[in-house]
């Protein structure tokens, strides 16, 4: 099962020149290595503040873009990790063992990734034809 755990560091969405702090980097490296030496660690990136990103909205067909920040956003996603791991219970064990779990108000959400196996029949079949066509 593959799980995406996202990363909440609850930081100011408006600050473009936020960076991590030299010495909370060298210990999150410490535990990306675990996740590494454990081998269920697929991906990880960290992402630049929503103020320097776009949001593109969908509605009457037509495609709108808005600049970042993102006034309706409550929460930033900071980074992710991408990992395959036997249970929902195992991905929240990792989840609990990262080390922004003592910066104040910081969150993980875990996500599991949907599989083709996951949708019903009529799903599956219309991504074959259209993967095939």
């Amino acid at each position: 099962m593959r799980f995406m755990l996202l990363m909440r560091p609850n930081i100011d969405q408006d600050d473009a020149s936020w960076a991590p702090p030299a010495d909370a980097v060298a210990v999150m490296e410490k535990y990306n290595d675990e996740l590494r030496r454990a081998g269920v660690l697929l991906a990880l990136d960290g992402l630049h503040a929503p103020s320097r990103g776009a949001l593109v909205t969908f509605s009457g067909g037509r495609a709108t873009v808005i600049d970042g920040p993102f006034a309706e956003a409550k929460e930033v996603i900071g980074g992710y990790w991408m990992i395959q791991v036997r249970s929902k219970d195992e991905a929240i064990e990792w989840a609990k063992r990262c080390p922004v779990s003592g910066a104040e108000g910081a969150a993980i959400e875990v996500r599991q990734v949907a599989e083709m196996s996951d949708f019903p029949a009529d799903v599956q079949e219309a991504f074959r034809a259209a993967s095939e066509g």
